[in-house]
């Protein structure tokens, strides 16, 4: 899914911009405006990977084992890049050609990625 793949990515992103603007605060220049940006906007981002890690286990019809990773992937930086690779290469990211999201355990023989559902 491309959503979950974007959320993942950005999540990742706004981790990196938030640890900068947290070493600009505490270093020589002292200035709070990183985080003041980057904090929210990583806190936004953090929660619409956990909403879509819910979503996508639940329609893929994952573990709890899986599902506890991808979330416990959401807080160390750039955790998510990690677990989306894994994810995506177990079949967990897959749609099915009617639209029907497959996970583990399901048949995944005319599936295809959720990056590529949306496509004709």
């Amino acid at each position: 899914m491309r959503l979950f793949v974007l959320a993942a990515v950005a999540e990742a992103i706004s981790w990196l911009a938030l640890l900068v603007g947290m070493a600009v605060k505490y270093g020589p220049p002292g200035n709070e405006i990183g985080v003041q940006i980057f904090g929210p906007v990583h806190g936004g981002l953090f929660l619409a990977y956990v909403g879509l890690v819910l979503l996508v286990a639940r329609l893929g019809r994952w573990r709890w084992l899986t599902v506890g990773v991808a979330l416990v992937c959401a807080v160390p930086p750039f955790a998510t890049l990690g677990f989306e690779r894994w994810a995506r290469r177990r079949g967990l990211l897959t749609v099915s050609s009617t639209g029907s999201v497959t996970g583990a355990g399901q048949p995944a023989g005319a599936d295809r990625p959720l990056e590529d559902a949306a496509r004709p």
